[in-house]
């Protein structure tokens, strides 16, 4: 399979962050993929039962960043 890339980049407020984060993970939950649409390209996304997960956490005085990484 070719590879396929979707990045994006946006400012968004607080809670509609929680909310993409929920609807992620209740479609991983529930389907055993992950689906959303971005850039008007639906994706689906399988998902195995066992995954890798890395978070990396940066505080800094005047930035913090969480990163969180599944992969298979």
């Amino acid at each position: 399979m070719d590879l396929m890339e979707i990045s994006a980049k946006r400012e968004m407020g607080r809670e509609d962050v929680a909310k993409l984060l929920h609807k992620l993970a209740d479609s991983l939950a529930r389907h055993n993929a992950i689906d959303f649409i971005e850039q008007g390209v639906k994706v689906n996304i399988k998902v195995p039962d066992v995954v890798s997960l890395e978070l990396e956490v940066e505080i800094e005085s005047d930035e913090s960043s969480l990163e969180i990484e599944i992969s298979w």
